[in-house]
Formats: C-alpha cells, structure tokens, sequence
C-alpha cells in the first residue's frame, strides 16, 4: 500500500517528538509513577509504528525512526515483566538479553550486517586495549558521583569475574548495539555525524535517569558522547563496548572494595 506523501519539514519535526516523548515517558516512570510510564512508552510505540506504515518518507529517516522506537520499547520490555520470578544474580544477563534481542530483531529486520554496525576484527587487540585504558579513569570517576555500596561484605575474584562477563557481554554489548550502533549511526546517515554523535549521547543520558542524580546524568552524557565519538573514529563498536563494560566494573565491582 503506498503510504501518505508528507512534506519534507515533518520528518524532522516527528523525530524531535520522539525525542521529547522519550524524556517524557523516561521522567514519568522514574519520578511519578511506573504505570503511567509504561503506558506512554506502549503508547509511543504504536504511534511511531503508526506513522511509518502510514507515510512515505526516504529510507534513512525511517530507519532513525524505527531505531528511536526501540527505547521505549527498551523501556516496556525491562519494566513491565515479571522480572521478579527470577533470581536476583540472574537479572542483568536476563534483561540485557530481551534488550540484545530487540536489538537483533531489528538487525534481521534491516538487513544490515554486523560488520555495518562496527563488528570489525581490525585493530581488535588496540581497540580493547584502548577501551580498557580509557575505562578505569571514568569508571573512577562516576563511583565517586554515585557512590554505590558494595555488593558483597567482601571483594572476591569469583564476583569480579562475573561481573566482567555481565557488564562486558550483557551491558555493554547490549546498550552499545542500541545507542552507538543502530540509533547514533542512524541519525548519522540522516543528519550528519555532529547531530547523531549528540542526539545518542543525549539520549543516552537521559535513559540513566534511573539513577535520579544530576551529576550522573551529566557523566552519563559525556560518556555517552566519548563513547560515540570513539564510535565515530574507529568505525567500530570494540572499543565503545570494552569502555563501557570496563567502565562499569569500575564503578560495582572495584571502587566499592578500594574506597571500602
């Protein structure tokens, strides 16, 4: 069926809606109540499904706007299941495997293969390097904005391990895929890379309000723009990944026991 011709202001103009439904849908569920939250982030969904099949626009902004979906479906997907019937130790890889999932549907969907979004052997060994050299300053630097308490009465290699394997292959991987490889180089293709580099780092941060901090919120966007500038550079998810899941262990699974 062809769809509606619409004029060329209104691609751009839907996108910064989507933007601002975002930060709507991610404020209400953190600060006035989860339901309401859960219900504009389904509402966001049908609607932006809505108007793709709808209108008749060029590739590139309907692949921008089919990757934005894909956050407060994030949002619906890690909210609203019943996450409590499993056990607790359990819970990052389970969430962060819906969200790998979400991810990868849209990959098949697309047609786009892992080398487009930065899955490159290139450089892989200086990528990693790069990544972990970068990640222990800023995930010193965000443990002492959030201060969390450790989560175990002492360090343990075996806890540290583990959490390597889950903020590395789980959070990481999962939240790079989304925000650096499908919606940064989305907007990228559409707008420029200055525009998507700041609009996924922008995004990025406002998706931590969970942490209900300022300064985090502030950190999360520089990180958010580091992490997509390296994107940028290098062509390749490597480094943003081992950054972040280095970042991450940082601030859990070390900091806590030094400063302890």
């Amino acid at each position: 069926m062809m769809g509606l011709q619409v004029k060329k202001s209104y691609p751009t103009l839907f996108i910064l809606i989507i933007f601002m439904g975002i930060v709507v849908t991610e404020w209400v569920f953190v600060y006035e109540n989860v339901g309401y939250g859960i219900m504009l982030a389904l509402f966001m969904v049908l609607a932006i499904y809505t108007v793709v099949s709808v209108t008749r626009q060029n590739r590139d902004f309907s692949d921008s706007v089919e990757s934005l979906a894909l956050l407060p479906l994030y949002i619906l997907f890690t909210s609203s299941l019943p996450w409590f019937f499993i056990d607790q130790q359990f819970l990052i890889p389970a969430v962060y495997s819906l969200i790998i999932a979400i991810c990868g549907w849209y990959i098949y969907e697309k047609d786009i293969s892992l080398t487009e979004i930065g899955f490159k052997k290139e450089y892989l060994l200086g990528y990693i390097l790069l990544g972990a050299c970068i990640g222990i300053p800023t995930g010193t630097v965000e443990y002492l904005i959030l201060l969390p308490a450790p989560a175990f009465p002492v360090f343990e290699f075996k806890y540290l391990f583990r959490d390597l394997i889950y903020m590395t292959f789980f959070v990481a991987l999962g939240e790079e895929v989304l925000f650096r490889g499908l919606v940064q180089r989305n907007l990228t293709k559409t707008y420029g890379w200055k525009i998507g580099l700041l609009s996924a780092g922008f995004l990025f941060s406002v998706m931590h309000l969970t942490w209900r901090s300022v300064p985090e919120l502030g950190f999360t966007f520089f990180a958010g723009i580091l992490f997509g500038y390296i994107y940028y550079k290098t062509e390749s998810l490597v480094a943003p990944i081992v950054l972040h899941g280095v970042n991450n262990v940082m601030l859990v699974a070390i900091m806590p026991y030094v400063f302890s």
